[in-house]
């Protein structure tokens, strides 16, 4: 890969924006109960194309504790439900990479969208709910969660394209 930015420093720039979309957007009402688009996610992707899993992996680790840290929900069970919606969109990510077939941005983005959502009900109902009725409203969840997945990956393609167009870039698969 040839870049005139090192990768640590990117992942840097990555982890900022990720904090700063995270911090941005719980201060802007959803349109339901636990419906973010979650731009932060935006970043993970970007870095996931451009770095590779482990890179993405850090960024997601380091949003999720300093944008709770920020937010105050450091521990709280805000913080659970977003650390294991995180690991389990950046899980996702691990597997596609290892994986034979080859997904762009939006692929990528609404199978990790996808996962974010099954892990935080899952979470939620170990953490909060503690019922299967949880579970009646996964699909709808699922449903949302598919179009964020679908305009999230749309604009990481963007960022990925404007990036492409500045520097030498491949997309790395680690």
């Amino acid at each position: 890969m040839k870049t005139d930015i090192r990768p640590d420093l990117l992942i840097a720039y990555f982890a900022a924006a990720a904090v700063a979309a995270h911090v941005l957007e719980a201060a802007i009402p959803g349109p339901g109960p636990w419906f973010k688009m979650g731009l932060a996610n935006i970043f993970t992707l970007v870095a996931f194309f451009h770095l590779g899993w482990g890179a993405a992996a850090i960024v997601s680790i380091i949003r999720v504790v300093a944008g709770s840290l920020a937010l105050g929900t450091f521990l709280s069970p805000t913080f659970f439900l977003s650390f294991s919606g995180a690991t389990g969109a950046v899980a996702l990510m691990g597997v596609v990479a290892l994986s034979p077939f080859r997904l762009g941005p939006v692929g990528v983005s609404i199978l990790a969208s996808l996962a974010h959502m099954v892990s935080q009900v899952v979470m939620a109902w170990v953490l909060i709910i503690g019922h299967d009725g949880i579970f009646l409203a996964l699909p709808w969840f699922l449903i949302g969660s598919w179009f964020t997945g679908l305009v999230n990956g749309l604009l990481a393609f963007l960022i990925l394209k404007r990036v492409a167009q500045h520097q030498t870039m491949e997309i790395v698969w680690r």
